[in-house]
């Protein structure tokens, strides 16, 4: 979808990823990817030291992090190309478990070859979708997912809470999608995401 639905979505993620993570038990925050090994870097707007080692992610800012989602992760889970609400539950499940695995899920649930890409081939069977039941099938296929991971025992909670609060903001999304406009040339600016974030975080602390 257009540049608005990039725009929601990302206030969305930051709104679910929140500020500085200095956890010595999860492996995202070291720079190696795991546990006592490497650099503890941390993770910061949901960006991490396993992901991009290389980066200062204690004075990473705002306008710097939408830059890398919008390249890293809305760009190749192809979300200018999805159907509303769809876009925005592949999005978020990129950025929480990486591009590629919310690409295979998604191709699972539409019943084409998951290869991790989102092609024309996975573009077409997901338009022949009605995009609420692929909402939900798709989140359902995130939490099987997670359920398999090591540290589920530990995070589990709190990783269902979000992906059922995705699953009802892109069903909203779905519901009434934002009118296309041209998909943005220009990386997203802080003045926005600092408005929609204060808002979400004023929200949060009540």
């Amino acid at each position: 979808m257009a540049a608005p639905t990039l725009e929601r979505s990302l206030a969305l993620v930051f709104g679910h990823e929140g500020g500085l993570s200095m956890d010595r038990a999860d492996r995202g925050n070291w720079t190696s990817g795991v546990v006592g090994q490497g650099q503890l870097k941390g993770t910061k707007y949901g960006i991490s030291a396993m992901a991009y080692p290389t980066l200062d992610i204690k004075n990473l800012t705002l306008e710097a992090a939408a830059s890398i989602y919008r390249r890293d992760y809305w760009a190749k889970v192809r979300g200018d190309a999805l159907p509303a609400g769809v876009d925005h539950a592949v999005f978020d499940f990129a950025v929480n478990s990486g591009p590629a695995r919310a690409a295979m899920a998604l191709q699972k649930c539409v019943g084409v070859a998951d290869d991790g890409h989102v092609g024309p081939l996975t573009l077409a069977a997901v338009n022949r979708q009605n995009p609420a039941t692929l909402i939900t099938k798709l989140c359902g296929e995130r939490l099987t997912f997670l359920r398999k991971i090591s540290t589920w025992p530990k995070y589990g909670k709190g990783w269902t809470k979000r992906v059922q609060k995705v699953e009802r903001e892109a069903l909203s999304m779905a519901a009434a999608p934002i009118p296309d406009v041209e998909p943005i040339s220009e990386p997203p600016k802080t003045s926005w995401l600092a408005t929609l974030l204060a808002g979400l975080f004023k929200r949060n602390a009540a």
